[in-house]
C-alpha cells in the first residue's frame, strides 16, 4: 500500500504563503497612493512595493485593479459617511440643511482628493458605501411632502450637481507652473479673464458681465451657489420654511 506523501517540511502551506497585511494597510497604501499622484499611479506592482511583497500577494485582497480602486473608494466614503454624521448630528434637523450639509462635505472630500471625482457615485448597484450615501440623502427627502417620483428627481438632482462639480475638479489639469507652485491659481485663472476683457462687448455681453466674478472665483463657493438652487426650488416645491440656519458647514 502507498503511504501519503507528507509536505516537505521546507515548504510553507498555501495559507502560511499568504501575504501577512491586513486588508485595511492593503486600502491604506493604496489611498495614500492615489494622494501621491493620482489614479494613474496606483497599479498592483506599485502597491506591493509601498507594501514591500509581491504582486502575487495582493490578489489575496482584491481580484483586479479596477476592484482594487472600487475598494478604495468604498474604504474613504466610510470616513466621508462618518464626517456626514459628525456634521449632521442625529439628522434631525432641517432636512433641507442637511441635505446641503451632507452634499459640502462631500465635494470637500473630493476637494481633498481629486480622483475621487469621477467614481464616488459609481457604486450604487450594490451595498456599500456609496449606496449608502445615496441612501442618506434620500432618507432626507422622506421627511418632506414628495411623492417618490418627485424624491427621485429631487435627488438626482442633488447627485447630479455634485457629480458633475466633483468630475470638473478631478479632471482640472493645471499647468505645470500651477502644479510647481510657480503660477498661483488665481494668476492662471487671471489669464483667462484678461483675454475675455479683449473680446467685443457687444458681441460677448454675458462674458463682460461675469467677467469679475470669474477672476479668482472660489469653487466652493461655486458649487455651493448651484447647490443652493436646486435646493431652493425643493423649498418652493414642498413649501417648506426656512431652515434655522444653513446646517454646520463651514462655507456660508
Amino acid at each position: 500500500m502507498t503511504r501519503p506523501r507528507s509536505r516537505p517540511a521546507d515548504r510553507p502551506s498555501r495559507e502560511r504563503r499568504r501575504a501577512s497585511h491586513s486588508m485595511e494597510t492593503v486600502l491604506t497604501a493604496a489611498v495614500a497612493l492615489l494622494d501621491e499622484s493620482g489614479e494613474p499611479a496606483l497599479t498592483l506592482r506599485a502597491l506591493a512595493s509601498r507594501l514591500g511583497t509581491g504582486v502575487g500577494s495582493i490578489y489575496w485582497y482584491v481580484s483586479s485593479r479596477d476592484d482594487l480602486l472600487d475598494r478604495a473608494v468604498d474604504h474613504v466614503l466610510g470616513g466621508v459617511l462618518t464626517e456626514i454624521e459628525r456634521r449632521t448630528g442625529d439628522g434631525d434637523g432641517d432636512p433641507v440643511d442637511n441635505l446641503r450639509t451632507m452634499a459640502a462635505t462631500l465635494f470637500d472630500a473630493v476637494v481633498d482628493r481629486p480622483w475621487l471625482g469621477s467614481r464616488f457615485m459609481r457604486n450604487i448597484d450594490a451595498p456599500g458605501n456609496s449606496l449608502r450615501i445615496y441612501e442618506v440623502l434620500g432618507q432626507q427627502l422622506l421627511r418632506l411632502p414628495l411623492t417618490p417620483l418627485q424624491r427621485f428627481h429631487a435627488v438626482t438632482a442633488i447627485a447630479g450637481v455634485l457629480v458633475s462639480s466633483a468630475v470638473g475638479l478631478g479632471q482640472e489639469e493645471p499647468p505645470e507652473a500651477v502644479l510647481d507652485g510657480m503660477v498661483e491659481r488665481d494668476e492662471y485663472l487671471g489669464r483667462y479673464a484678461d483675454t475675455w476683457r479683449t473680446l467685443d462687448a457687444a458681441e460677448y455681453p454675458f462674458l463682460h458681465d461675469i467677467v469679475d466674478e470669474f477672476d479668482g472665483h472660489d469653487d466652493k463657493q461655486q458649487f455651493l451657489a448651484a447647490l443652493d438652487l436646486t435646493l431652493t426650488g425643493l423649498r418652493h416645491l414642498t413649501g417648506a420654511p426656512p431652515g434655522p440656519g444653513r446646517g454646520s458647514d463651514s462655507a456660508s
